[in-house]
Order: C-alpha cells, then sequence, then structure tokens
C-alpha cells in the first residue's frame, strides 16, 4: 500500500514536471490552444449553461424538483432504483448538457435527497451532450449533415438509457425497503409546500446564491476546458497523441473499423469536439463509420467533461470510480446502437445532399434550427459571460460585505 502511495507520488510531480516542462518548450501553441479553449468557454459553455444552472437552484429550492420527485417516484424507481427527483436531474442533464447532471446530483445529495448509492447511480447516466451540440455543432457545423443528428442523438440516449438499466444494480441500497407509491398530485404538492417553508432564506438570496453558486461552477469547468485544451496540443505536439494512436489500431481491427479513425479516437479521448472534428475530416472512413466513433467519443466525453465531473463529485461523497465505468459502458453501447441504426435510417442522412452547414436554409428561408439557436449563442455568448462575470462580482463584493459587517458587531 506504501508503495503504491509512493509510486502514485511519483507519477502525479512528474505527469505536472513535463507538462511545465512542455508549456516552455512550446509557448506559442500552449498560448494559442489555450485562446481556442476560452473562446470556446466564454461563446458557447457559459452562456448555454448558466441560465439552466441557475434555474436549477431556484427549483431546488423552491420545492419544485420535491414536486417533480414524487411524481416521478413511481417510474425512477422501477426502471433505476432512484428517487424520482432522479427523473429533474435526467432531464436537465439532457436539456443543458456536461456537467448538469453531475452538478444537480451533488446538489441533491448535499440536500439529503440522495442516498450515497442512489446519487452514484443517479449521476451515472445524466450526463450527456445536449441535443443543440449534437445536432448544431457536430451534426451541421463538422459533418454538414444535419440528419446525421438523428442518429447520434439517439444512439447517445439510448446507450444513456442503457447505461442508467444496467447501474440499477449497483451497490446495495441502505436504510429502509422502498414501499410502491402510487401517483399523488396531492402529495406532491405537500413535499413542494413543505420544502418551501423549510427553506427560510428570503427570495433574494435564493436567487443570488443560485447565481454565485453557478458562476463559480461555471469558473471551475472553464479552467478545465483551458486546461485540457492545452495538455491536448501538448500531446500532439510531443508525439503522444500519434503513439497512443497507433496502439488504437488494434482496437479498430478488432471492431472492422478503419485504421485511420484512431487518431481522432484518441484526440476525442481527451477533448470531444476536438475528436468529433477531426472524425469527420476522415476522409478514408465511410460515414457510417465516422458516426460509430463520433458516438463512442460523444459518450466517453472525454477527460476535460471527466475532471469537471470529478471535481464537482469531489465536494461530496459520491466516487467517481462507478461513473468512469459508466463511461465505459456507455461509449460501447452509443457506438453498438450507432451501428445499429444505421441501417434502417441511412436513407434519411443521406437523402437530400445539400450541405446542411453551407445551405442550412429550410423551405421558407429560414436558418435551419440548430445552426441559427448556436450562431445566436456564439455571437452574443462574449456579452453575456462578460455582463454575467459582472453580476458575480458585485453579489461577492456585498456578500463580503455584510459578512464583515456581521463580524464586527
Amino acid at each position: 500500500m506504501v508503495l503504491q502511495s509512493k509510486l502514485k507520488t511519483v507519477l502525479l510531480a512528474g505527469s505536472a514536471s513535463l507538462m511545465a516542462c512542455s508549456l516552455i518548450l512550446f509557448p506559442a501553441e500552449s498560448v494559442e490552444a489555450s485562446k481556442q479553449g476560452l473562446d470556446m468557454w466564454w461563446r458557447i459553455v457559459f452562456p448555454s449553461l448558466l441560465p439552466f444552472f441557475i434555474i436549477s437552484e431556484m427549483l431546488i429550492g423552491f420545492g419544485v424538483v420535491k414536486f417533480i420527485g414524487v411524481l416521478l417516484e413511481p417510474v425512477m424507481r422501477p426502471f433505476f432504483k432512484v428517487p424520482g427527483v432522479g427523473g429533474f436531474v435526467w432531464a436537465m442533464g439532457m436539456a443543458s448538457g456536461f456537467p448538469a447532471g453531475a452538478k444537480l446530483t451533488a446538489r441533491l445529495r448535499q440536500e439529503g435527497q440522495l442516498s450515497k448509492t442512489e446519487a452514484e447511480r443517479l449521476v451515472t447516466f445524466t450526463n450527456c451532450s445536449n441535443p443543440l451540440f449534437i445536432f448544431g455543432a457536430v451534426s451541421v457545423g463538422f459533418f454538414l449533415n444535419e440528419k446525421l443528428g438523428i442518429i447520434l442523438a439517439l444512439a447517445h440516449y439510448l446507450g444513456n438509457f442503457t447505461v442508467g438499466l444496467i447501474m440499477r444494480f449497483y451497490g446495495k441500497d441502505a436504510g429502509p425497503v422502498y414501499r410502491e407509491r402510487r401517483f399523488s398530485l396531492k402529495a406532491a404538492f405537500q413535499e413542494l409546500h413543505k420544502t418551501r417553508i423549510n427553506d427560510n432564506r428570503p427570495l433574494g438570496k435564493i436567487m443570488g446564491d443560485a447565481v454565485t453558486s453557478s458562476i463559480h461552477t461555471l469558473l471551475m469547468i472553464g479552467g478545465f476546458i483551458i486546461l485540457f485544451s492545452v495538455l491536448n496540443k501538448l500531446l500532439y505536439q510531443l508525439n503522444i497523441t500519434s503513439i497512443l494512436s497507433e496502439a488504437a489500431k488494434i482496437i479498430m481491427i478488432f471492431f472492422h473499423l478503419p485504421e485511420t479513425l484512431s487518431f481522432p479516437l484518441i484526440s476525442g479521448l481527451f477533448e470531444i469536439t476536438l475528436g468529433s472534428r477531426l472524425a469527420s475530416l476522415t476522409e478514408e472512413a465511410s460515414l457510417m463509420h465516422q458516426a460509430i466513433i463520433t458516438s463512442v467519443i460523444l459518450a466517453f466525453s472525454g477527460f476535460s467533461v471527466q475532471a469537471q465531473v470529478a471535481s464537482i463529485l469531489a465536494q461530496t461523497d459520491i466516487r467517481f470510480k462507478p461513473f468512469f465505468i459508466s463511461r465505459i459502458l456507455h461509449s460501447f453501447f452509443a457506438g453498438l446502437y450507432a451501428f445499429l441504426l444505421w441501417k434502417p435510417l441511412s436513407h434519411i442522412v443521406q437523402s437530400g445532399e445539400k450541405p446542411a452547414f453551407i445551405t442550412a436554409v429550410s423551405e421558407g428561408g429560414e436558418p435551419a434550427w440548430p445552426l441559427s439557436m448556436f450562431s445566436f449563442i456564439n455571437e452574443i455568448g462574449p456579452l453575456f459571460t462578460i455582463a454575467a462575470l459582472m453580476v458575480y462580482i458585485v453579489l461577492l463584493s456585498k456578500e463580503k460585505s455584510f459578512t464583515n459587517n456581521k463580524k464586527s458587531t
């Protein structure tokens, strides 16, 4: 045990030292990668996730999540062995994307609405890409084919559902045995009212806490995005990505996939956006093979997202290991579903050869919804982010001033 601990110390210290030396050797590439990570965060990630995070915090404070939990209890328990509030986390996770599911799971665990085992089950299948990213960024932006998003989305969410069904067998439940509850609107409203009364914070305090907590989490997410953007670039400069892609060719051969997709796969293990883009640019592979590898990349979610989830879960007693195992399972099932769905849906994907990103126009002359929404967020993102950060600074200053005045009295 002592030897294992020492080896871990050497590994962590060596990795950090290697990265520091690489930053010195490749300063221009590191700065460029850092700028790319920052640009993605303040243009897309921050404005996309902040409204969902704030609304989620407010819904928890007002008792709406508890209300939804009682209504969904007869559904979530039999399928996934988690409380009904898991349905809210699942829905918000799909709507807002990574790592909303982990944040909400951790929040409900801190509230005591989930046991440790239930939280570890829930977090395994509530973290996924949102439809806007799958249709807008990947299908339209990278593959120039908005219809491909149908297969990617179905494979992604069916894979997540399958993981949830499997992970229901994970762990042993502690406490009283669950008794089946019937659908009851009256009981749900009673829980909503009880939760609101117990949370005696004023409305302004609830809203302020929701904003500061959400922005604090997004700042952490931004740091991880920039860090892994730089790390991915350094691995490429050191030819480590190429070496790993050579090893990944064995996996490609085993699954009868083109060896040229090994490099996008390895890149996608670190960062899903880069991996998906490289997969779309691999001309030697067929569209079906590109879709399969992209589904695997989206499901694994990249070490960048996994590091974000690990940081969020570290604030609770929820273990990261079940989440990591579920990402491997999700990758396998998402790739399998993409393969199985290709034949029955390929005529939809390959019909109408007009490039969606170039024309991207419906019959009425309006931009297709994935592109128009993605472009809108991309345009207003920086202004929105700056405004939100200014509000965050004001709220922190007021909170610090209030705390200091309270101490002085």
